[in-house]
């Protein structure tokens, strides 16, 4: 058992001053280190830091997994979760490194969830961000920290990177202009009146120059060699961010009529333009020399963006105008309006017009085209639905007589997958002048795309052709190389 400690004895009289003096310089004493041990925080400023325990290693190691699974099923094409609210802004530790490894995370978790809100949200219908409910708010927060990385990022390689001197003179390869070449092949067999005949074309050889002339102007050239001989598909130059954001191009062009006519033969979903471009503009479309005017009009109809073309040419068109090459004026009016994340809606008006005095005759051509795609946003380039629709009527006076003709055409296209492309197109046209004919045809297609410079068509025509019933067989390969690879036009 431990004794109690005996209390002290009162010092006697002798050693009364030398117990004070004592006390007090224990109190100097104690005073002096506690001076000495704070006067390095004052130096410092702040104590010692310490890392609360949100931003400790296994919590950051955490959020990474997290962040990095969310990207991985936004890959994929599956929507994640998306968060209620933002990722709160870190609080400083006072450690520089640690402070900015968590910045860092907390700027890649809000453009995640921005990502998240614009593509996936499972409470976002196809309305739009406006209508769906969204948290508006953290949405412009994410995309504000998204910025905000983005300029912090900017100045820090400003700030890191050493000066360099770069040359903007252009070198002599670099002043080539960019070069493709397009190859398309037809193999066809056919049942009618008549011998098999032209059972193997190469229907053409496209070969492609394009370039800058400089910051303003730019120029594309597009030669077609076929067993007719070679010939200028298009050619022209073209100004871009002319006062009003105007553009106008000047050459050989493809005209602005309907949604098919400006596309190279190569480029079409089916092997030839539809009956109705053939019959009423020319078996290849309609190509003249002149000018075109182009610039998006400052206004919106329901939420859409419209766009008008004026162009003014000397056509040459056997069905329009004869062999007449005396001005022709074309307008068009186009308008798109995305219904939905994944539909989108273009509608187009075209009046095209002119004059053949050596026949006394007077065309004018009107039409109205429609096209209806959808896209689902979680399929991206694999899986899409086109629906295209087109009617024209062409009024000619010749000599005093009136005729009025139409014709149309309606076409579909079903992307299976990135390889498989499925379609059918039905034509139906009245003859463009003289006695009256109609035609028509249904062409089925299946289409392969072995890769992004190859893809390989099997199509089937049947149908009533210049007065005889017709069946066909083709099958068509399209093979590419060059920077402009299947390019529409």
């Amino acid at each position: 058992m431990r004794k109690p400690k005996k209390p002290l004895k009162p010092p006697d009289q002798d050693h009364q001053g030398l117990w004070w003096i004592t006390r007090v310089s224990l109190v100097v004493l104690i005073l002096g280190w506690g001076a000495a041990l704070a006067s390095p925080v004052r130096a410092q400023d702040r104590p010692s830091p310490r890392i609360p325990p949100s931003v400790s290693s296994d919590s950051l190691l955490a959020r990474l997994r997290s962040l990095s699974a969310r990207l991985e099923l936004l890959e994929a094409g599956t929507c994640p979760a998306v968060p209620d609210s933002a990722p709160p802004e870190p609080v400083p530790t006072g450690v520089a490194a640690t402070d900015s490894l968590v910045r860092q995370l907390w700027r890649l978790e809000g453009r995640a969830r921005l990502l998240m809100l614009r593509g996936c949200s499972p409470t976002r219908p196809d309305t739009g961000a406006v209508e769906s409910g969204i948290d508006d708010l953290d949405a412009l927060r994410a995309a504000a920290a998204a910025a905000a990385a983005a300029a912090v990022e900017g100045d820090t390689a400003t700030v890191a990177a050493p000066v360099r001197f770069v040359g903007r003179q252009r070198s002599g390869s670099a002043l080539n202009p960019e070069i493709s070449a397009t190859g398309n092949l037809h193999l066809s067999v056919e049942s009618g009146p008549g011998p098999q005949k032209d059972n193997a074309v190469a229907r053409e050889f496209e070969f492609s120059f394009q370039s800058a002339l400089d910051p303003y102007s730019h120029t594309k050239v597009f030669l077609s060699v076929s067993e007719d001989g070679v010939g200028v598909e298009e050619g022209y130059v073209y100004w871009i961010g002319l006062p009003g954001k105007v553009r106008l191009d000047g050459g050989m062009i493809r005209q602005q009529v309907g949604d098919l006519n400006r596309w190279h033969l190569h480029a079409l979903p089916e092997t030839d333009y539809p009956l109705v471009y053939q019959r009423y503009l020319g078996e290849e479309g309609l190509a003249a020399v002149g000018l075109s005017l182009y610039t998006a009009i400052p206004m919106s109809l329901g939420g859409g963006t419209h766009e008008l073309w004026v162009q003014g040419t000397s056509a040459e068109s056997e069905p329009l105008f004869g062999e007449s090459h005396q001005p022709t004026l074309l307008g068009r009016v186009l308008n798109f309006w995305q219904v939905s994340r994944s539909t989108f809606l273009q509608v187009g008006f075209t009046g095209l017009g002119g004059n053949n005095s050596d026949l006394d005759l007077q065309s004018r051509l009107v039409g109205v085209d429609l096209r209806l795609t959808v896209r689902p946003p979680n399929t991206g380039t694999r899986r899409e639905f086109t629906l295209r629709a087109e009617g024209y009527r062409l009024h000619s006076v010749q000599e005093g007589a009136t005729t009025n003709r139409y014709g149309a055409f309606a076409d579909a296209q079903f992307r299976l997958n990135t390889r498989v492309v499925l379609g059918t197109r039905y034509d139906w046209v009245e003859a463009a002048r003289g006695a009256y004919a109609r035609e028509w045809q249904v062409v089925p297609t299946l289409t392969w795309w072995q890769s992004e410079w190859v893809y390989l068509r099997l199509e089937g025509r049947h149908g009533r052709i210049g007065g005889d019933m017709m069946s066909k067989l083709v099958a068509q390969v399209v093979w590419a190389m060059g920077p402009h690879k299947h390019e529409n036009y």
